[in-house]
């Protein structure tokens, strides 16, 4: 058997749970949701979408966390981040092929039946508006992460890309932890400062989860994961799914994406984040300035790196699609996945090892988080509602 021959069995058997998704935003800021006007069921490559559903089944996608992320700079990000709810709750209506998923147990029903489980992943406290009548709300909506800060802080929590503000939680940082705990939300530990992955372990009684985070010690960005915290996650249980964002992947990527940065900030100052003249002209300079190497080998690298110190029972894939402005060589788009897995195979990683990156460690992840939720219920109440 040949290994593409391989890789198409096991996909079949344990297709990708990807931990997460920007096509919400993308549709948010291209058509205002309109999906006869940007219809996903068709493949949208010539857009420049990252993502549709020909492709999720071309790349063996069984379950995606669709990303709600709204802005920090939003003036009302809770009405905002519920609009985003109702796009993907939108998205799942139309299409046949998905359908909503809120447990582990849904998501293995998903796979029994053939379509896509999706499930819903807040990315950013800023998203509650410092509360947790709203989070309980989230919850009840369907979503089933909650990514404790973005790129600045939140009032209770700080982030790996702002300056320290309450070295690590505050008192409310981990009143949040505790009630996502009650509710049986994963604590997403990805884009908060070290110091706030810590105070979080220090507090959570669920495993340990990255959505799209990378490893330090291989690209020493602030938005990966450093081995003293992969240690943590190992004895969590928990899990890491290592993003594809090439910043996050190299030294020579990292500075590149820190000068498209800067050129999207300026680009803003005149046209707005998101439009069609601010992606003509950042595509523009992107076509002068072109990514410095990157491929599927440093995300393997990066693969192998968490299973080295964590374990293989702790890495997963979180690819961060359509919420970054390329991939990887290879891995272009949500087609990318059996490349990786190919890189994995002929790396040594058994087809027992690949079911765990692919489904198995997300699937348990969840689980094990409700399961901690059932214990607690039986002994906690929720938390007042504010700060």
């Amino acid at each position: 058997m040949t290994v593409t021959d391989r890789i198409r069995d096991l996909i079949a058997r344990w297709p990708v749970v990807d931990g997460h998704n920007d096509l919400a935003w993308e549709l948010r800021n291209r058509v205002r949701y309109d999906l006869d006007a940007l219809d996903i069921g068709r493949d949208q490559r010539a857009t420049g979408l990252h993502t549709d559903l020909p492709r999720l089944r071309a790349g063996g996608v069984g379950a995606q966390f669709w990303s709600v992320w709204v802005s920090c700079a939003t003036p009302d990000p809770v009405t905002a981040t519920l609009e985003q709810i109702d796009g993907v709750y939108a998205m799942i209506r139309r299409y046949r092929s998905l359908v909503f998923a809120g447990s582990a147990d849904d998501i293995e029903q998903a796979r029994e039946s053939g379509r896509i489980a999706s499930l819903l992943g807040m990315e950013g406290g800023h998203s509650i508006a410092g509360s947790l009548g709203t989070l309980r709300m989230m919850y009840a909506l369907g979503a089933r992460y909650m990514t404790l800060t973005h790129v600045r802080n939140t009032p209770w929590a700080d982030s790996a890309t702002d300056a320290p503000a309450v070295g690590g939680l505050a008192s409310f940082g981990h009143e949040v932890v505790r009630e996502m705990n009650r509710l049986g939300m994963m604590v997403d530990l990805s884009h908060v400062a070290p110091a706030t992955m810590h105070a979080a372990l220090d507090t959570s009684c669920a495993p340990a989860f990255f959505s799209h985070s990378s490893a330090r010690a291989l690209c020493d960005h602030p938005r990966n994961v450093p081995d003293d915290v992969l240690a943590r996650v190992r004895d969590t249980n928990g899990l890491v799914m290592v993003t594809f964002v090439p910043g996050f992947l190299n030294a020579a990527c990292t500075a590149w994406m820190r000068a498209l940065f800067e050129e999207e900030d300026r680009l803003a100052e005149t046209w707005p984040e998101g439009s069609p003249e601010h992606r003509a002209l950042r595509d523009a300079w992107m076509a002068a300035n072109p990514r410095p190497p990157c491929g599927v080998a440093d995300v393997a690298d990066h693969v192998c790196h968490v299973r080295d110190v964590a374990g293989v029972d702790a890495v997963g894939l979180g690819g961060d699609y359509d919420g970054m402005a390329c991939g990887p060589d290879g891995l272009q788009d949500v087609t990318g996945y059996p490349s990786l897995l190919a890189e994995l195979a002929h790396r040594g990683w058994s087809d027992a090892d690949l079911a765990k990156l692919t489904w198995s460690n997300a699937v348990r992840v969840l689980r094990d988080t409700e399961s901690a939720a059932r214990t607690l219920a039986d002994r906690t109440t929720p938390a007042p509602a504010r700060a």
